[in-house]
């Protein structure tokens, strides 16, 4: 997305207590739903609670060198598959999918320890390795920052389905929310289209309150501090930036909590352009 965060210095030590607690935020939330909330449908199209856990055990098995077993269902052919990449979730959800809701607990449980084993074993210089990562090449460390925040949009995700809010005070969501700013002046300016000159302003709300600054000199970029007033400003929720930046949701959901200072065509413009994953 820009090199912006493919050079950002990744704690190891950090990252992986995120994730690790991310995991057991997950664990939490689901083991006591019972089938119908496992069968809700997400703001993910197509996958259901179920799927969703079953999407974070398949990633974290591919990350431990497994590969899918092939499925009878043609996957490429399903309405929500459209890549390579989504295949091979689609192919981790099917092996998962006659497990039961306590099956299917007891394999994340053990899938994610020995992730956590395993990653906590890393150095260093394991973390600073050349990657692949889903935003590019970068380093190991990278991804798993990513994982972070994957990882994090899908507890949103179960939350969302089931009527739970929550989850927005952790450092995994800080580490997410990060994830999304440092990539912002690829979003304002490539997705968004920000003019030549412009400059936008979000101002995110809540209890962990947060504000970015996009400059459209050149090429877009994130900065400390605006030369002047934004061109425009736009405040919302963060819980809305996250879902909107995410694809979970359209901006006519959340316009009623979005307010604008400044030139409301430009930040309507940007608001309905910030999905930059799906």
């Amino acid at each position: 997305m820009s090199n912006e965060r493919e050079h950002a210095v990744i704690d190891k030590d950090s990252i992986v207590k995120a994730l690790i607690e991310e995991w057991a935020s997950i664990d939490a939330l689901v083991r006591e739903l019972d089938e119908n909330q496992w069968a809700a449908a997400t703001p993910c199209p197509g996958w259901s609670v179920h799927n969703v856990i079953a999407h974070i055990v398949g990633t974290e098995l591919s990350l431990a060198g497994q590969t899918p077993p092939e499925s009878d269902v043609d996957v490429s052919a399903l309405a929500h598959v459209h890549n390579d990449m989504g295949v091979l979730n689609e192919k981790w959800i099917q092996a998962f999918s006659q497990l039961t809701p306590a099956e299917l607990i007891e394999r994340f449980r053990t899938v994610t320890g020995d992730r956590a084993r395993a990653l906590e074993a890393m150095s260093d210089e394991d973390f600073a390795a050349p990657s692949w990562t889903p935003a590019g090449q970068a380093t190991y460390g990278r991804f798993m920052r990513i994982r972070v925040f994957d990882c994090w949009m899908h507890e949103q995700d179960i939350r969302d389905a089931i009527g739970t809010p929550g989850g927005m005070d952790s450092v995994s969501a800080d580490y997410s929310v990060d994830e999304i700013v440092q990539g912002l002046g690829y979003i304002v300016g490539k997705l968004g289209k920000a003019p030549e000159g412009s400059s936008v302003t979000f101002d995110l709300t809540g209890n962990r309150p947060r504000r970015a600054h996009v400059d459209v000199t050149g090429r877009a970029q994130v900065v400390e501090e605006l030369a002047g007033p934004a061109t425009v400003t736009i405040a919302l929720p963060t819980g809305d930036f996250t879902r909107l930046c995410g694809g979970r949701i359209d901006a006519s959901a959340a316009i009623d909590r979005i307010e604008f200072l400044g030139d409301e065509s430009l930040g309507l413009q940007i608001v309905q352009s910030l999905a930059f994953t799906k």
